[in-house]
């Protein structure tokens, strides 16, 4: 660690061959345990052999619970203490997922990790509009009961488990960016002695400064012997500063959905491949980069081509370009970290410095030592 997770939703990297994942330097990924419940069934994936074979990846796999799912599709469910009622988004039919029904998915599908059936509460900017103090009091109630059902939710989702020998079971901490709920959350959370810990509820609407907060703020409180996982975060100022902080597995969509729409990363920053600008460049995306579409010898200029012309394989390439970028960052971390070469680190990477990072020190692993989603 650190790691980074490519999100897979459907037992798919959109559009890439399990191999093109692993060349672009990818150790693990991410399923959607609802999504896969919904179709093929987690029962077939079972009957199958499990998602590894299913989907034909000899690395490990994460499986989301289908917690998030409550929250970014809350206009097709209710929730209530036993759990969540969905409306499919295959069919319509009304399904019921409860944390005892979530660890069964789970286990059907045999993911190496499993997260607990939480209750993910919106940002307050999503749920009220304006700062009344009825709204800001009823979200504050919100974020309480949503700590207290996600506690008690993880107990069941403990008991239930079936296969504890070969499946690592992560809980969930919430609470907003309240930081006396965050540590509250943290403290029911940890007393369940878990393989590993998730901060979960901070890519819901909040700013990223609010983020950084909640995450300098929960990383420390969790168990420094076990992994620290960051939900659904994110760009690579947010990644580096979760890392110091003390976090150590990332997953995100943001490879995958910018890279099929023409959007790629640099170590520079953010490149359009639709633009004009980019018609009679020679250049790969990224000079130096190794990955398969800028060390193939692809030029921009035939990639704006293909962007233009709705050819499936500029969505491809520009995707394994994005996500050999991001594994590419946390490679580097672990060199940093492991070397204690920071201001190489940060020379190495000037979209830090345009994102706001601090200036190169070599704080990581003091301050440790010291202490995604739906991808459509």
């Amino acid at each position: 660690t650190p790691a980074f997770m490519p999100v897979g939703t459907r037992a798919s990297v959109k559009g890439l061959l399990p191999d093109f994942v692993r060349q672009a330097g990818a150790q693990i990924i991410l399923n959607n345990a609802y999504h896969l419940m919904l179709r093929p069934g987690d029962a077939l994936i079972a009957e199958l052999g499990g998602v590894h074979d299913f989907m034909k990846w000899s690395g490990p796999v994460l499986t989301d619970s289908g917690g998030y799912q409550a929250f970014s599709m809350a206009d097709l469910n209710a929730i209530d203490e036993d759990g969540v009622t969905f409306t499919s988004i295959v069919d319509g039919a009304k399904i019921r997922l409860t944390p005892e029904r979530s660890i069964e998915v789970q286990n059907n599908l045999g993911a190496d990790i499993i997260m607990a059936f939480d209750d993910c509460p919106p940002a307050r900017e999503q749920e009220h509009s304006g700062t009344d103090s009825v709204a800001i009091h009823n979200h504050q109630e919100r974020l309480r009961s949503a700590n207290e059902r996600t506690a008690r939710w993880l107990e069941r989702c403990v008991r239930a488990h079936a296969r504890q020998h070969d499946q690592a079971l992560f809980g969930i901490v919430q609470g907003g960016v309240d930081l006396s709920l965050r540590s509250a959350s943290a403290q029911q959370i940890c007393q369940f002695d878990l393989p590993g810990f998730a901060i979960g509820g901070v890519a819901v609407g909040e700013s990223p400064d609010a983020i950084h907060s909640v995450v300098r703020h929960t990383a420390p409180l969790l168990p420094e012997e076990k992994p620290r996982y960051l939900m659904g975060v994110g760009y690579e100022i947010d990644i580096v500063n979760a890392v110091r902080a003390g976090v150590d597995m990332f997953d995100c969509v943001l490879p995958t959905r910018n890279g099929r729409n023409g959007n790629v990363f640099t170590r520079t920053g953010r490149l359009h491949l639709r633009n004009a600008i980019h018609r009679q460049s020679q250049e790969p995306i990224e000079p130096g980069c190794l990955c398969a579409a800028c060390h193939g010898g692809y030029s921009r200029a035939y990639l704006r081509h293909l962007f233009q012309s709705g050819e499936m394989l500029g969505p491809i390439l520009a995707s394994i370009h994005n996500i050999h970028h991001f594994e590419s960052l946390v490679l580097d971390i672990r060199t940093a970290i492991r070397d204690d070469a920071w201001p190489r680190f940060f020379g190495s990477w000037p979209v830090l410095e345009s994102a706001g990072a601090d200036t190169p020190r070599a704080v990581v692993q003091t301050e440790r030592d010291d202490d995604d989603g739906l991808d459509t």
